[in-house]
């Protein structure tokens, strides 16, 4: 039920104030950036507080900057008819002033609480620049590497999606969300716009129903579940209806069923684009189907502003329908305190306090060095010795600083970020000896730069490459046919290589590659995704042994980018590849139906032994719990974090079952020659498909259960899940 408050004010308001309520416009009253969003009708501060003033904006979004935000809460409360206040909006995806590692990276440490910090400081630094609410989290399960947003998720898996989507909610929102740091969260993007076909944005998405309620959607469930009042409708079509305009999506999924009570705000222009999809004949009717489908608010198109009063007047949109979206607009800014504190969040004291700041460098560093996955260290190339050894730091990402945030991050502080060979040179006793050089650009070479990168290999004693994407190379609007480095990085890694010198790779990218030649046969491989402020620092503390790897891969790396779209949960097939038996298998010509590297992949610089796993029984009763142990051991000579990882398989189902599901997780840290039993309970309910009869329910039968290291590794054992009695 709504407040008294909310429902005088409905009461009074015109059509055109409540569809004003409706409307989200860039702002420019206080731009960062105008250029971002290039489609952008472009406005004058002074028309976009006339619009306020005329309370024909509910929202502003991608403005920055506290005093100028009172500036425009003023124009709202004091100078409009009915003094309902703006609610100010941002994409902050992955930091603020403050940068922590994209999301994707962030997933790989398999610690959704240090999601939620990071999202925790995001929030802080947010709202101390006048932003109430952000675009994010991104929740979109990737099983297509060619896409580039899946830079923004948490990977391919739907059990890793839902932990981290929860964990950033919670992280956003705080435990008040009246609170001056509470910042408002979207899960997005509404949903499947990771099952794109052929991983091209904006692609059309053609998608079983079992398969949309079982990988694509928990991750906004598990959202929601942990308080989100917003939710981003996506730009794709499932099965032919635009996401924008889908009513079982928006309306009987979300709130029949999942009873959601919060907003839906389109993407960027969705509803305007209805048009080009072909679904809607002109504007009045894109604007018609998107909000009689569910679509609260209209972001940046003017389509409501410009149609849903005459839409309303004629009785093609009822009154009622659209006093509810107005109603749950009204209740979004309620819930946050914004009728009762206008001004919450535009301190502009608070704004200019950075005592923070080291707190939150020191988090950034931590969650960085938390998010490297270490793929191969052959020969114990690595750590790097801080003393007495000669370093070659090669590739066009030694000294770069212009590609550590990684995409969507419009607010960093770049005075703070940190480059590799900064954080190297604090490392070493003598930095010296480290020998600085490009070889080439990130995408063209240089003049003489492989001549002098193989010199400087040939008077190192180890190679370090820093390669890998050009930061543009994902987000949004950045699908690839090919997920390998750029011709001129790896010449470059080719021409080094031949100097027969050990060589350590260090990747930045915001996907899984497929890594060749050279790179592929390096002695050690790094994965540093795009690592933000730190990235420096805590490369080096990796590379340098003060911190033992502990993140795992939250991607599958394919052996080549024709396996796209590959996935470590994929389904039996009736031909399976099997050892020695090659043709007429589920494989291509040329390669095995495997990773280069496998989901959940990733070494320390200690090694761990497993026990078998331990049942507390084979019987699991129908309302039971199984309890499965394993006894995990530091074999090695120093400490180290260890990803335990618990897998099923539905041996026989009404629907083919994956080879493997991940069902739980947990990092433990051991000392060396320490011993420790790791405990995992499973339960009916984990074990739940959505049959072809569309009904979600778990089968009496027998499963594998692995307790290991990686999707690709363990013994499994057996267990039957019981009938009802």
């Amino acid at each position: 039920m709504a407040s008294d408050r909310i429902e005088s004010l409905l009461a009074r308001m015109t059509v055109e104030e409540k569809v004003g309520q409706l409307g989200v416009f860039a702002d420019m009253v206080r731009p960062f950036a105008p250029d971002v969003n290039p489609e952008a009708n472009v406005r004058n501060a002074e028309q976009v507080l006339e619009q306020v003033r005329a309370g024909r904006v509910g929202s502003l979004f991608n403005g920055v900057g506290a005093e100028a935000g009172r500036r425009i809460q003023q124009v709202a409360v004091e100078e409009s008819r009915l003094g309902i206040p703006v609610i100010l909006a941002a994409d902050v995806i992955h930091g603020m002033r403050t940068v922590f590692p994209i999301p994707l990276g962030e997933a790989a440490s398999f610690e959704p609480e240090l999601a939620r910090r990071t999202a925790r400081a995001t929030a802080v630094e947010a709202t101390a620049a006048g932003i109430h609410w952000t675009y994010a989290p991104a929740v979109d399960i990737a099983r297509d590497q060619r896409w580039g947003r899946g830079a923004e998720g948490a990977g391919e898996d739907v059990v890793l999606g839902c932990a981290f989507a929860a964990a950033r909610v919670r992280g956003f929102q705080g435990d008040d969300l009246q609170a001056a740091d509470a910042l408002l969260a979207t899960p997005k993007h509404f949903a499947a716009y990771g099952a794109v076909a052929g991983g091209m944005e904006y692609a059309q998405v053609d998608i079983s129903p079992q398969t949309l309620r079982d990988v694509h959607l928990p991750p906004f469930k598990a959202a929601l579940d942990a308080g989100a009042l917003a939710v981003m409708s996506a730009f794709n079509d499932i099965n032919g209806v635009p996401a924008s305009a889908n009513r079982w999506l928006l309306t009987d999924l979300l709130r029949g069923q999942w009873g959601f009570q919060g907003v839906v705000v389109s993407d960027y222009t969705a509803d305007m684009e209805l048009v080009a999809h072909g679904y809607a004949a002109d504007a009045r009717d894109a604007t018609a189907k998107a909000f009689l489908a569910g679509l609260d608010l209209s972001m940046q198109s003017g389509f409501y502003a410009e149609h849903l009063p005459a839409l309303v007047e004629s009785g093609q949109v009822p009154m009622a329908l659209l006093d509810d979206s107005v109603r749950r607009m009204l209740q979004l800014k309620e819930a946050i305190g914004l009728f009762d504190d206008p001004y919450r969040s535009l301190d502009p004291a608070r704004e200019r306090d950075h005592s923070h700041i080291a707190a939150h460098d020191a988090l950034a560093r931590e969650a960085a060095r938390r998010s490297v996955v270490l793929l191969k260290n052959e020969e114990a190339v690595l750590p790097l010795r801080k003393a007495g050894q000669k370093i070659a730091l090669i590739g066009p990402f030694a000294q770069d600083c212009d590609n550590i945030e990684g995409c969507w991050t419009l607010f960093g502080d770049q005075s703070r970020y940190v480059p590799l060979d900064v954080g190297l040179r604090t490392r070493l006793a003598d930095p010296a000896l480290l020998d600085v050089v490009a070889g080439c650009a990130l995408e063209a070479p240089l003049d003489g730069g492989i001549e002098q990168a193989v010199a400087a290999a040939r008077r190192a004693d180890v190679v370090v490459l820093a390669l890998g994407e050009p930061q543009r190379y994902s987000g949004e609007a950045q699908s690839r046919v090919e997920i390998t480095l750029p011709a001129a990085q790896q010449a470059l890694a080719e021409a080094v290589a031949l100097t027969g010198k050990p060589l350590v790779v260090v990747l930045r990218n915001g996907r899984a590659l497929a890594l060749h030649g050279a790179v592929r046969d390096a002695q050690a491989i790094v994965v540093g995704w795009y690592l933000g402020t730190q990235t420096g620092h805590a490369l080096a503390d990796v590379l340098c042994g003060d911190y033992s790897p502990s993140a795992r891969l939250p991607v599958s790396f394919p052996q080549h980018s024709g396996q796209q779209p590959y996935f470590y949960n994929h389904p039996r097939t009736g031909r399976p590849e099997l050892p020695g038996m090659s043709e007429f298998k589920a494989r291509w010509r040329e390669i095995s139906n495997a990773p280069l590297y496998a989901f959940g992949h990733g070494l320390t610089y200690t090694t761990f032994a497993y026990g078998p796993p331990q049942l507390d029984t084979t019987q699991l009763e129908w309302d039971g719990e199984l309890e499965i142990t394993v006894t995990l051991t530091n074999t090695g000579a120093v400490a180290g974090e260890e990803v335990v990882q618990l897998y099923v398989h539905d041996r026989v189902a009404s629907r083919v079952r994956p080879v493997r599901e991940l069902k739980a997780f947990t990092k433990v840290a051991l000392a060396p020659g320490e011993s420790r039993q790791v405990a995992f309970r499973l339960d009916r309910r984990q074990l739940a498909f959505t049959g072809a009869d569309g009904q979600c329910r778990a089968e009496p039968g027998w499963f594998d259960v692995w307790v290991c290291a990686s999707s690709a590794s363990g013994e499994a054992v057996g267990f039957e899940l019981l009938a009802p009695r």
